[in-house]
């Protein structure tokens, strides 16, 4: 697969690095200090315990060179990769205090991000053969919003917006503020730029006439039923796209797709992840 950047610049990126291995290191490595000569050299393997998709070595790759620059991560496979139980993802060689310092904060960020993506990579199979697009949400772990997108892609999928500044999205408590669909789509209208699209979230069909009467440029059908879904697919009849969200797993995703929606938004893409199982080694 081509390459995949994550949307963070990289002083952002050191900085949640520096964060996290503040966190875990503190003042010093108690055990590595004292039983670890700082000139000794290592070399180490990451494997994977479990099947799945390989993201975050190169994040991996940054936190042992945080520790010491001379300390190198090399990756055994591509970000994107799908590993089998036991395969070799990367190789780190340099100062063993460096490997043994950096081992649970590069490992916590490969087997997390690595996991969002094995999860999206499950979800995106099981949308084969419908014009469905599997995308994000912002129901991220605080400070990791833009590495766990990141693995969203890298597993197949799709980015919803990245925050509250880069996409209008009226939900029910912005109706009930604004007091009503159309007022709400209204006042927006009359204030955001023409190249920013309007999108309103609604929870049945009358809404969604109201939503299309208003003039919005996307609707999310939130926790309706399948059959709900397929109805307001043929109302719409591909005027604008319609996004479903709320209670979407493995085993209703495929129905969801089947009705004909253009999107599908799973905050358990990156709210609920199973990490994969990695392990460090020193060889």
């Amino acid at each position: 697969m081509g390459v995949i950047v994550p949307l963070v610049e990289p002083e952002e990126l050191s900085a949640l690095i520096r964060r996290a291995l503040r966190e875990d290191l503190g003042p010093g490595d108690l055990t590595t200090d004292w039983l670890i000569p700082p000139e000794a050299r290592g070399r180490a393997v990451i494997v994977t315990r479990k099947t799945g998709i390989a993201c975050g070595l190169n994040v991996a790759g940054l936190v042992f060179s945080s520790v010491d620059p001379g300390t190198i991560l090399a990756a055994s496979v591509a970000e994107g990769e799908r590993v089998a139980e036991g395969q070799e993802l990367a190789r780190v060689e340099g100062s063993l205090a460096a490997i043994l310092k950096g081992e649970r904060v590069a490992l916590n960020f490969v087997q997390r991000l690595s996991g969002i993506a094995t999860r999206t990579a499950k979800l995106v199979v099981l949308l084969g053969g419908t014009k469905a697009r599997l995308i994000d949400t912002r129901k991220t772990t605080p400070g990791l919003r833009a590495l766990e997108k990141y693995a969203v892609r890298v597993g197949g999928g799709a980015n919803h917006r990245f925050g509250l500044f880069d996409g209008v999205l009226i939900k029910d408590n912005h109706i009930k503020a604004a007091g009503g669909i159309t007022r709400a789509v209204a006042l927006l209208r009359a204030r955001v730029p023409h190249t920013v699209k309007i999108e309103v979230e609604v929870e049945n069909l009358a809404e969604l006439g109201e939503a299309l009467a208003a003039g919005a440029d996307v609707v999310m059908l939130d926790n309706m039923s399948v059959a709900e879904m397929a109805r307001a697919v043929r109302l719409v009849g591909g005027r604008i796209p319609l996004e479903a969200s709320g209670g979407i797993d493995d085993q209703n995703i495929a129905a969801v797709a089947a009705t004909g929606v253009d999107l599908i938004s799973v905050g358990a893409l990156t709210h609920t992840i199973q990490p994969l199982d990695v392990s460090l080694e020193v060889l």
